[in-house]
């Protein structure tokens, strides 16, 4: 294993003169897929772990929600035709001792999150489930077979994980939290779920456009439509008062116009996109840190839904978020750090190839001051890799 710490004279992405930083929410297409393939993976592992001990080959990460039809206007509507989720890749079926019901876990899985994130939704009436997975190959499932504190690799990938957070992404992470609250749905139940936030800094200014539909059942004219939308466009503006900008521009449902009725309106019938106009698919959403931040270094697998114990583009995407974010906490004089994990199939996941660490000091401090600092935080998180592996197998580190 090679460890590499550079330190970077770059400008930190705070100093940088435009920032942009967008979040999906939890109604959102591709945010479910992530979210409802995850917790496929975690339920799947509990069952491996109770009858044979230990997690067995998966990976849930092909998904795709296939949107429906609906008719709407305002004051109601019907469902004419409902989604699908279709349900893919590989995953193992048991052993010569035993059978797991993979396809039984999965609906009964899938149709417990959707009626506990999405209210509008009936989980057997609005939402078909496929399930087209399939065995995985001899030599990936051998993996799981081996003798060994740790499994191995298996995949060759690289992950990169950053922080802080900025200024920016905790506006647009919190901004979709706060829509999405139970608070905020109290106060506006004509909010849908399917909220999406858009953040750019120019400066020290904060642009927001933000997607958030309203629910055509509650929303009895055009004239109460902008009505609604005018109030919480008031109320999100006062929450966003509370970050340091020195000023924020906020548009809400930016496509809308007046005069043209349901055609110049957002409405929804059951809180999502997915009713009818926009299918989402594993590994479009946000980042194993809730946001997609295009001004910080992004790895490019999904991690929602990978099996925890073998497969890095799930272990370093997280891992390589919370060795930066200890670092940022525990080495003084760091202003900035990025991490990027490599892997190589069939080498230890407690041994990557490459592990490359990046500072932006505060100050003048050199390499020297920060190599050993950094090098102690890493030993620290590889040598927890064991545990670590049975808390993703738990689900005790979001992905989405």
């Amino acid at each position: 294993m090679r460890k590499t710490v550079e330190v970077s004279r770059n400008m930190a992405v705070t100093e940088q003169a435009v920032e942009i930083v967008e979040r999906k929410g939890t109604g959102h297409p591709d945010y479910i897929c992530d979210a409802v393939m995850e917790r496929i993976s975690v339920e799947l592992s509990r069952e491996y772990i109770k009858r044979f001990g230990a997690v067995l080959h998966h990976n849930i990460d092909k998904g795709l929600l296939v949107a429906g039809q609906v008719e709407k206007g305002f004051g109601g509507g019907k469902v004419l035709r409902p989604m699908e989720l279709i349900v893919g890749d590989r995953a193992s079926f048991g052993t010569g001792r035993a059978g797991v019901p993979v396809g039984d876990i999965v609906k009964r899985t899938v149709r417990s999150w959707v009626a506990e994130n999405l209210p509008h939704v009936d989980p057997e009436a609005h939402l078909k489930v496929r399930v087209v997975l399939q065995p995985g190959s001899e030599e990936l499932a051998g993996i799981f077979g081996r003798r060994g504190r740790v499994r191995v690799a298996n995949d060759t990938s690289a992950a990169a994980g950053y922080a802080p957070l900025t200024p920016t992404e905790r506006a647009v992470l919190a901004t979709e939290r706060f829509i999405n609250s139970d608070a905020f749905k109290l106060r506006f139940p004509e909010a849908g779920s399917d909220v999406k936030v858009m953040g750019v800094r120019t400066g020290s200014e904060l642009g927001l456009t933000v997607a958030c539909p309203l629910m055509a059942g509650l929303i009895k004219s055009e004239a109460a439509y902008f009505r609604k939308k005018r109030e919480m466009h008031s109320a999100i503006s006062d929450f966003l008062s509370g970050f340091p900008f020195s000023g924020v521009t906020l548009n809400l449902n930016s496509l809308d116009v007046r005069g043209r009725g349901t055609g110049g309106v957002y409405l929804t019938l059951l809180g999502t996109s997915a009713e009818d106009a926009d299918s989402g698919q594993v590994g479009r959403g946000n980042r194993v840190n809730g946001v997609i931040s295009l001004n910080h270094p992004m790895g490019t697998e999904a991690a929602a839904g990978k099996n925890p114990v073998s497969h890095v583009g799930k272990i370093y995407s997280i891992l390589s978020h919370l060795m930066a974010s200890d670092i940022h906490r525990r080495v003084i004089g760091v202003k900035e750090v990025s991490v990027w994990l490599l892997s190589e199939i069939g080498r230890p996941i407690d041994e990557p190839k490459q592990v490359f660490v990046q500072v932006i000091p505060e100050n003048e401090a050199g390499k020297g001051h920060f190599e050993k600092g950094v090098g102690k935080i890493i030993d620290e998180f590889l040598s927890r890799i064991p545990s670590f592996t049975e808390e993703l197998a738990a689900g005790e580190h979001p992905v989405c």
